[in-house]
């Protein structure tokens, strides 16, 4: 990455190198990141990614929206029929996978 850049991740914390990341910041080889999850969640209060220089971390909240509010009450009762009505649902966590 150019010095110039911020890196913004709202994927998956294990997607990232969080100690290189650290490093980078520390030494300036980037500008900036924000991380909106981390591994592990929530980060710990000893890790030293809370004192990296250029930092910003937020509680895993990128993806509210207004209508991510007005949908989840909709999607509920749309697995709820499926779950009483003995159907597959969607939208199942494959712990294998990890999402």
């Amino acid at each position: 990455m150019k010095s110039t850049a911020r890196l913004i991740n709202v994927a998956r914390g294990s997607l990232l190198d969080q100690s290189a990341l650290l490093a980078a910041l520390q030494q300036k080889r980037i500008a900036g990141a924000a991380l909106d999850v981390t591994d592990p969640e929530p980060l710990p209060a000893a890790d030293p990614l809370w004192k990296a220089p250029n930092l910003l971390v937020t509680p895993h909240t990128s993806a509210i929206s207004d209508r991510l509010c007005r949908a989840k009450p909709l999607l509920l009762l749309d697995l709820l029929e499926l779950w009483f009505a003995g159907r597959d649902l969607f939208n199942q966590v494959d712990l294998h996978r990890g999402y």
